[in-house]
């Protein structure tokens, strides 16, 4: 235990938590090891002693475990804290007489800001105390904005207590509809008339009571609270995890308003194209949703056809679901699907095709006749078990309308000599009996048939022709009278009671005695009794009871822990009680400092929720897409910034002085949240020069990629990724003004200062602005000039951007050699039909590589490869870039080769993004549009999208452009769309131009901007290039 190798550590760890039940004794003894442990100033440590301290599960340790479940709670990493939500479940189970000390633990988790805590914290709230909402209260709001940043886990267990929350808080959002039902079954109460003022007292007080409670019925409107849960998990319909997308469906389904439950069909049905373990679980709600919800599943009916290869339980799942779908505009359709599945080799999969033929036909009276012919046809079938579902089926329609189709009766009478199927077989029997006035001449000599085979007979098949026997000795008893006597004694001496029973039972009640009693007289009424025609109904009918993607749900049974669905409240409970108080010492005393507080976090913190959502937060949540979308994961990221920032407030206070005072003036505008929307205040924040929200959403993605690999704390891993972002910004524009060293210099103070940098909020920095690559001034002096390609470097015309990198060798595979691969974007030197890669070698094993050099390149026709010169050693622990040039032939496959070292041969292989396959060239605006207009009709490709609104100014807009492909931008001509010194134009565009590296292909990109949205148009003689680099662009540009 006194190791110092954590690796090791962790498998004794391992070791004890396995075998401390069995030898507790020994266990006891390592105790005070894991008491230190959670002292050590290591978090994975920390972590992992509790960790193993909660999973030993011994009574008399119980008081440690809480003490250290309540330290670790307060902990400053949040890894610890998650660890120590994970412990109070283990210890409740263990001990559930300390859920009241539990209880409190989980309240001060529940109040921590850090996603990483979020999901564990509501696990455990949902393990110990599911009934306590009073907890969730406070906490509501703060839990919907940072749901879109918790790990994928936690999303599903918050959303689902969410939406057991909301079915307590808020008041049906549908109650409108059930009112106008209401109303138009109810509508004689407001204008009765002659007829109805002679009904009973007791109706008519009855009848004015409901009118009264009518009348006092206010319109719905939405609670604020229930839309920001709506709007919050919107985006996360998009979510790669299946498991959150059911997640948010749900939460739709059992909390929405009827038009806007849509929503969730297109995600559903996109996860139907993941494994048939998947898809099972979707197609069972979507089967549940289609019974109440049908048309918003309509327009995707094409997705629920069946497909040769899916699993038979797949298959008859979506067969539910198109029953459920078929209507009179579609049914066609669906019953010529149908004729295909029966076809099929899968006969469980036929015969549940043939109910699904004939539960169309029940709920569609207009096909019945369609139905009942084509089942008719499948009773000449070759297939034993096809003709015997048939007749099952056919004798359920046949009970709607049997004076109509005795021609058939008669047809099934005939088959009862070829179907061997029981069930079949009794199916023929009870149709032969029930309608036996219709077919006179062949039921008796059915009888006599069966009562030749009666000994041979299934048990399900005799009692059907007992029944047979009974029901023509009741109409026609002199030609089976005696037929149905032998029947009665061949029964007598069933070996089955059932059978014998009935003989016993049959035989007293039509065969009248002295000892019969009054029975015998009702005999014909109680065989030949009309009854009611089947109703053949989904299994899936009463299943929306259960919380859709619930086992519950899935089993169709209540499984063990769950936790049922709370009815809708008649009345909406108080809505302050979410209201979270500003502690007083957090308010500031003087109005001047007031008025001169920074406020650009009210939009993302908890007190601001109480004012509501409006319109423009949802379609600001329309134009997001899940988690990838940059607006959505702002607003959630910085949520727990701003909430943890205390310290850091009178430092932004110094700052501010030095602000102009129109955005003083701004800000004070923004600390009413009462009277300014959230649009408002986006668009306020996007108005200020600096953008350091974007430098803090790249640190924040590093760390988090640092905490995966080291599982290292946030603010450790902030705090290392943001200060290279910082210096970075500092060095972008050297001829700074005085103001600007004022503030690097309190920049520099407050570093000195800072102890977590989540408080920290940079200074503006006024040299961040988008401004034109190229000046008005540059445009004119170079109108009259005519450059060649060869002239103006590309590096100098387009704007720089982040190389990104991919992956070549892991250096699990590569045995301790990892290499990355880049596309430079700057000319190949030896060849320049080729486009330069550079690769980054680095040497993570304690052995030296030598040799590492290129073999064996199987690439496609046409393709060729510049090897890079051969490194001869690569130390351990050391890195070296090389270069070489693949020559892709203007096509995005991969060209695979060998990469080689002296004793190890590695398979590895380069594929391009469209955009990298171009080099950019320089060329004014009329030759822009001279060439574009030669390149018009098939050359041509135009899409059109929605920009959201971090995305509609010039800058971000040539970034993304030119990131996404090696572009280089077309500077404006003498119309001035984007010059400076003249005001922006209120539609401008711009423009782009490239040529491929191989074919030397010209390739010309318009982004023109009308209001919110965007249309791209690419210009290219190449047509799979062109639609490749529009999906590119739109992709970036919708980020």
């Amino acid at each position: 235990m006194g190791v110092v190798c954590f690796d090791v550590k962790k498998l004794v760890y391992v070791y004890l938590v396995r075998y401390a039940e069995e030898q507790q004794d020994l266990a006891l003894l390592s105790i005070s090891t894991f008491q230190r442990g959670l002292k050590d100033p290591n978090q994975l440590i920390r972590a992992s002693a509790l960790r193993v301290l909660s999973s030993i599960r011994v009574t008399i340790i119980v008081p440690i475990m809480m003490l250290a479940i309540k330290e670790a709670a307060s902990d400053m990493s949040p890894y610890v804290r998650k660890t120590a939500a994970h412990a109070i479940p283990k210890l409740y189970s263990l001990d559930p007489e300390q859920k009241d000390q539990l209880i409190e633990v989980i309240e001060k988790l529940l109040a921590d800001k850090t996603t990483l805590v979020a999901g564990s914290v509501v696990m455990a709230f949902e393990e110990v105390c599911p009934e306590r909402i009073d907890l969730i209260h406070k906490n509501y709001r703060k839990l919907c904005n940072l749901l879109i940043d918790v790990e994928e886990w936690g999303q599903v267990v918050i959303i689902n207590m969410l939406t057991r929350y909301a079915r307590t808080q808020f008041l049906n959002p549908n109650i409108n509809e059930s009112l106008l039902e209401e109303g138009n079954t109810e509508g004689k109460t407001f204008y009765p008339s002659d007829e109805e003022e002679d009904e009973d007292e007791d109706e008519k007080e009855k009848e004015e009571k409901k009118a009264e409670a009518m009348a006092k019925r206010k319109p719905y409107v939405m609670d604020p609270d229930h839309r920001l849960l709506l709007r919050n998990t919107k985006p996360l319909l998009q979510s790669r995890n299946a498991a959150v997308v059911m997640a948010v469906a749900q939460l739709y389904f059992h909390l929405a308003p009827k038009a806007e439950v849509g929503v969730i069909a297109k995600a559903l049905v996109r996860l139907l194209r993941s494994h048939s373990e998947v898809q099972f679980v979707v197609l069972q709600n979507v089967a549940t949703m289609t019974i109440k919800r049908r048309g918003m599943f309509e327009p995707y009916l094409k997705s629920f056809y069946i497909r040769s290869t899916d699993p038979t339980q797949i298959k008859i799942l979506k067969l539910e679901v198109l029953t459920n779908l078929a209507n009179e505009s579609n049914i066609s359709t669906i019953l010529r699907e149908f004729q295909t599945y029966i076809k099929s080799m899968d006969k469980d999969f036929v015969a549940a095709t043939i109910q699904a033929i004939g539960r169309c036909a029940t709920n569609i009276g207009e096909v019945r006749d369609t139905c009942l012919n084509g089942l008719v046809q499948l009773l000449s079938n070759r297939d034993e078990l096809v003709v015997a579902e048939s007749v099952v089926v056919i004798k359920k329609l046949l009970q709607m309308q049997p004076e109509k189709h005795s021609d058939i009766i008669k047809h099934m009478a005939k088959l009862i000599d070829n179907i061997q199927v029981p069930m079949a077989r009794a199916s023929i029997l009870w149709l032969i009996g029930e309608y036996c006035e219709h077919v006179p001449k062949i039921a008796p000599d059915v009888l006599r048939k069966m009562a030749k085979s009666f000994t041979n007979e299934e048990d399900i098949v005799k009692l059907q022709i007992l029944n047979l026997a009974a029901k023509l000795y009741l109409t026609n008893s002199k030609q089976t009278k005696l037929l149905t006597q032998y029947v009665l004694n061949l029964a007598k001496y069933d070996q089955n009671y059932d059978i014998r029973d009935r003989a016993r039972f049959i035989r007293q009640l039509i065969v009248p005695t002295e000892k019969s009693g009054a029975l015998s007289k009702y005999a014909k009424k109680l065989f030949l009794a009309l009854k009611p025609a089947p109703v053949l109904e989904s299994p899936f009918k009463d299943r929306d009871h259960f919380q859709l993607g619930s086992l519950s749900h899935l089993l169709n049974a209540k499984a063990g822990g769950y936790q049922e669905l709370p009815e809708w409240p008649e009345s909406a409970p108080d809505p302050s009680v979410r209201n979270v108080e500003v502690p007083e010492w957090s308010k500031c005393s003087a109005r001047e400092k007031r008025k001169e507080k920074k406020v650009d976090k009210p939009f993302y913190s908890d007190s601001d929720g109480e004012s509501g959502p409006t319109e423009s937060a949802d379609s600001e949540s329309n134009s997001g897409s899940g988690s990838d979308s940059g607006s959505a994961s702002d607003v959630s990221a910085s949520a727990s910034e701003s909430e943890e920032s205390e310290e850091g407030s009178e430092s932004d206070e110094e700052e501010d002085k030095d602000e102009p005072k129109h955005n003083k003036k701004k800000l004070q505008d923004m600390k009413k949240p009462t009277h300014n929307t959230e649009s408002e205040q986006s668009s306020e924040e996007e108005k200020k020069p600096q953008r350091k929200p974007k430098t803090r959403k790249m640190s924040e993605s590093e760390s988090e990629s640092e905490e995966s690999d080291s599982e290292s704390s946030e603010s450790e891993s902030d705090e290392s990724d943001s200060e290279p972002e910082i210096r970075k910004k500092k060095k972008v524009d050297p001829k700074a003004s005085k103001p600007v060293k004022k503030e690097a210099k309190k920049e520099s103070k407050k570093e000195m200062s800072l102890l977590d940098l989540d408080d920290f909020e940079p200074a503006p920095s006024p040299q961040v602005t988008p401004v034109n690559f190229m000046s008005s001034s540059l445009v004119t002096d170079l109108e009259g000039l005519s450059l060649s390609d060869d002239v103006l470097a590309p590096a100098t015309i387009s704007p720089s951007s982040s190389m990104k990198s991919f992956e070549l060798l892991h250096r699990i595979t590569g045995e301790g050699l990892s290499v990355e691969y880049c596309f430079s974007r700057q000319p190949f030197s030896p060849d320049a039909n080729m486009v330069s890669v550079q690769l980054h070698f680095t040497n993570n094993s304690s052995s030296d590589v030598s040799a590492l050099h290129v073999e064996d390149a199987k690439l496609q026709s046409g393709m060729r490869v510049k090897e890079f010169p051969e490194i001869e050693a690569l130390a351990a622990g050391d890195t070296t870039t090389a270069v070489m040039g693949i020559d892709f032939c203007d096509s995005t496959q991969a060209a695979n080769f060998q990469l080689c070292t002296n004793s190890k041969k590695f398979l590895v292989s380069i594929q391009p993004p469209v955009g990298e396959l171009m080099r950019p060239v320089f060329m004014t605006e009329n030759e822009f549009k001279k060439e574009q207009g030669q390149l018009m009709g098939m050359n041509e490709i135009t899409e059109k999208l929605t920009l959201d609104s971090h995305c509609r100014n010039e800058h971000a807009i040539v970034q993304r452009v030119t990131t996404a492909a090696n572009l280089s931008r077309v500077p404006c001509g003498a119309d001035h769309e984007c010059s400076a010194p003249v005001p922006p134009p209120i539609f401008p565009t711009h423009r782009f131009a490239a040529r491929t590296v191989t074919g030397n292909s010209l390739v010309l990109v318009t982004v023109a901007i009308k209001q919110e949205a965007a249309q791209v148009t690419v210009n290219c003689d190449k047509m799979l290039i062109g639609t490749m680099l529009v999906k590119e662009i739109l992709q970036a540009l919708a980020q």
